[in-house]
């Protein structure tokens, strides 16, 4: 059954080829008016998974669906019609002999995508993966498996109207077996995505026979420079944690300068508002012992530091100086987003150059990491790699190019 699917989204995938870029977008337009439309139908879908999830833990707010997030997700979608077609000539050379050679970006042709319980991926994957000119190939968590059903059926009653094949939007069953069988669908599948927590990205690195671009993970931190503006410190950290622990931008870690232990209460304050718990090593420890509640801070293991806490908890690691902060980062960070707050110009030079990862911040939080923040509509999740894509990958990255040589006659001697 499956391999099945895998053929017919293959198939599909060519119908993409021939579709303007109007209709595509008329499309999508259409689509995110029926996903609207068909908001108590989706919200209904949306409780039986929320039924089977303990409301405490930290996954349940991004399975949770209201009208106010799926009116979000057709506004993404509209917004991803409005952006430039990614299809387009990338070079252009006419060599002495005549021969008129260019180079276009092209679809990869079909994108796997294997996410948890996200049922907003599954528009978004869909919105650009379509835009794009590529079929999708979607393997959700069995925890959204009913959100996501609703929202695929929404999708393919839009495509079906338009006699464009609903295989263009494929899911697939929400079992560990379609999970194996996508990731040894080489052949059928030119590319997967993983998009999720860090166990998620290395089990299907180490089992796809199909390439696979890493997305999602992330351990986050924030460098509190000696020269920080301690009221924009505070700000940043609080937003950084608290605005949605459960996402990948989320910080893991704040490092502070030693300078600033005295100032660490303040920093820190905003916080315990929302019982976040602090794993602090034991100068920051010292610092916030009697000013901080005693029930909210532990003290810091090894372990502490270099975890994705995906919850309201993170770390305070201690330094004396950047190249301290620099190496703690290079130590622990798995390449995603990684901020400074600093008024010295020569530290944020350096951090913004030494440090390894695909978005670098000053005096601003990861909480930025964002494809539709950055201007670019939708994402289909955040590289955290450096071969082909790095960062939020939207429309430009879900393209290849091939190369187009037009001659009259010419032959090589």
């Amino acid at each position: 059954m499956i391999e099945q699917q895998l053929i017919e989204a293959r198939k599909a995938s060519r119908q993409l080829l021939s579709l303007s870029t109007e209709r595509t977008n008329e499309i999508l337009v259409a689509t995110a008016d029926a996903l609207v439309a068909a908001t108590d139908d989706i919200i209904r879908a949306n409780a039986l998974d929320l039924s089977r999830m303990d409301p405490a833990d930290p996954k349940y707010d991004r399975l949770k669906l209201t009208p106010e997030r799926i009116a979000g997700i057709a506004a993404d979608m509209r917004n991803v019609a409005t952006l430039p077609s990614p299809r387009r000539e990338l070079d252009r050379r006419v060599r002495p002999n005549g021969l008129v050679i260019t180079r276009v970006a092209v679809p990869f042709g079909v994108i796997g995508v294997i996410y948890e319980a996200r049922p907003n991926v599954t528009a978004d994957v869909f919105s650009l993966c379509f835009k794009s000119g590529n079929a999708c190939v979607l393997k959700g968590g069995h925890d959204a498996d009913d959100s996501n059903r609703a929202i695929i059926a929404v999708i393919h009653s839009v495509l079906e109207r338009n006699g464009i094949s609903p295989a263009v939007a494929t899911l697939l069953p929400a079992t560990r077996e379609a999970t194996d069988e996508l990731l040894a669908a080489r052949g059928f599948v030119d590319l997967i995505i993983p998009r999720g927590s860090r166990r998620l990205i290395d089990s299907v690195r180490e089992k796809s026979r199909v390439p696979v671009i890493e997305t999602g993970a992330g351990v986050c931190h924030c460098y509190v420079d000696a020269s920080a503006d301690i009221a924009m410190a505070r700000d940043i950290v609080n937003n950084a944690k608290t605005r949605r622990v459960s996402v990948c931008n989320a910080l893991d870690c704040v490092i502070v300068n030693s300078a600033l232990l005295g100032s660490l209460e303040a920093i820190c304050e905003p916080l315990a508002a929302s019982k976040v718990v602090v794993h602090a090593d034991e100068r920051s420890y010292d610092a916030l012992s009697g000013r901080y509640p005693a029930e909210l801070l532990v003290r810091a293991t090894e372990e502490d530091f270099g975890t994705e806490y995906l919850s309201y908890a993170m770390a305070v690691k201690t330094v004396d100086n950047l190249d301290e902060a620099l190496d703690h980062i290079a130590r622990y960070g798995l390449g995603h987003s990684e901020s400074v707050v600093t008024a010295d110009e020569e530290v944020k030079q350096r951090f913004a150059t030494e440090v390894d990862a695909a978005c670098v911040y000053t005096n601003a939080p990861t909480s930025w990491t964002d494809g539709a923040q950055f201007g670019l509509g939708a994402e289909i999740g955040i590289s955290t790699q450096k071969m082909h894509a790095r960062g939020p990958m939207a429309l430009a990255e879900l393209m290849t190019y091939k190369w187009i040589i037009t001659g009259n006659g010419q032959t090589r001697s």
